[in-house]
């Protein structure tokens, strides 16, 4: 996530809540995107690392758990960067240009100028961000898929030009010894029938069959999973889409939340400015008077009801909304209550941080570590592979 500063209920129920979700069935890593905030606001970066902290306090509030996650900020990983220069040395630049973002940003961000590298280039540094991990899932939306393909197209191409050793077939016998007669000889078999007749679910079994494997090294791992497919070593794995409903979190005036649309909701802002806030949102245009009947569905305050409100009070809603029997501030005042109420539990699991940001600068400091002794090992070997590794 890049860091913009304190986050927002758009951001909560877009985002954070299946991040916190996630974090107990996957091993997760969170971090602060702050290189590529760089990437569109490089001129005005005095903010970055105030904006930073103020979100993971967000991450923190929300229910992110440092002890089931790994959070970090990208800049304290500098093999980030590393393997995003790499991975420059065989991405062709036409890959670059057709992201579909490419375009569309530059269009929606004429202010500022976007004609650099670091612009082009971002979504090489997001397949670093991955690869670095050899992440195999990426939580995304639906949109998000077609950029993911890149990261993928990447790796691929990386396999392809790295992943081969002069003794490759040599290393794949010695490994298929180390698994025993028997599970050597179904892996041979599953292998078979996907290379002979492209039997899918056969791939599937052979690659369970390896990956359940505790008695091989991650080197024999790897050889054996790429000799499934007739390659070489897969070194950088292709990371696949993990899809996740995102909820649209509806802003005061209707349209999706968002700061820039003036339209949002701070996580931790003031309960006095919240309930202004809601009081005072834009209804249904045809009720100008009290006694006149209106429709939810051209009214913002129902979207949020949507959020908020179960079935009886939405019900209660549309019979009030459309007889004129309720007023819109009657309308307004369960969600007031609602929203008050989870923001209370924000400000509350918050607030320890705020009164200590040494604590949260701990936390962030034992994430980068974590993160960066993964990465090492990534890049350990991506170096092996390139003809890097000196000794």
């Amino acid at each position: 996530m890049r860091p913009t500063g304190r986050l927002h209920l758009g951001h909560y129920h877009g985002v954070l809540k299946n991040w916190v979700r996630l974090q107990h069935q996957h091993r997760c890593f969170f971090f602060a995107a702050d290189w590529h905030a760089l990437t569109t606001d490089y001129e005005h970066p005095q903010q970055v690392a105030e904006h930073t902290q103020d979100m993971i306090v967000d991450w923190l509030a929300a229910g992110v758990d440092p002890g089931s996650a790994v959070l970090f900020v990208q800049s304290r990983v500098p093999e980030h960067a590393e393997l995003h220069l790499l991975l420059s040395m065989i991405t062709p630049l036409g890959w670059l240009e057709r992201v579909p973002t490419y375009k569309d940003q530059q269009e929606q961000l004429r202010d500022k100028d976007l004609a650099t590298y670091g612009f082009l280039g971002y979504p090489l540094l997001q397949g670093a961000d991955i690869l670095a991990y050899k992440a195999t899932l990426v939580p995304v939306g639906e949109d998000q898929v077609a950029h993911l393909e890149l990261t993928r197209e990447v790796a691929r191409r990386f396999n392809h030009l790295y992943g081969r050793e002069v003794d490759f077939e040599t290393r794949v016998q010695a490994a298929l010894r180390k698994l025993g007669r028997k599970q050597a000889q179904l892996y041979e078999d599953n292998r078979r029938a996907y290379q002979e007749r492209g039997d899918q679910e056969a791939l599937a079994v052979a690659q369970a069959l390896i990956r359940g494997q505790a008695n091989i090294s991650l080197g024999d791992r790897e050889r054996l999973l790429g000799n499934l497919e007739g390659g070489g070593i897969i070194v950088l794995p292709e990371p696949q889409p993990l899809l996740t409903a995102t909820a649209r979190m509806p802003g005061l005036d209707g349209r999706k939340m968002s700061k820039s649309y003036g339209n949002a909701i701070g996580l931790r802002e003031d309960p006095d400015a919240v309930a202004q806030k809601l009081r005072t949102m834009p209804t249904d245009p045809a009720r100008v008077r009290r006694s006149d009947p209106g429709d939810p569905e051209k009214c913002p305050v129902w979207s949020l009801h949507q959020v908020y409100s179960d079935d009886a009070q939405r019900a209660w809603v549309q019979e009030g909304c459309r007889s004129a029997g309720i007023g819109c501030l009657d309308c307004k005042k369960p969600l007031v209550d609602a929203v008050q109420a989870e923001l209370s539990l924000f400000r509350e699991r918050a607030r320890p941080f705020e009164d200590d940001p040494g604590l949260v600068r701990e936390i962030i400091a034992g994430g980068c570590e974590q993160a960066r002794e993964q990465a090492r090992e990534t890049l350990d070997e991506v170096r092996q592979v390139m003809g890097l590794g000196y000794r």
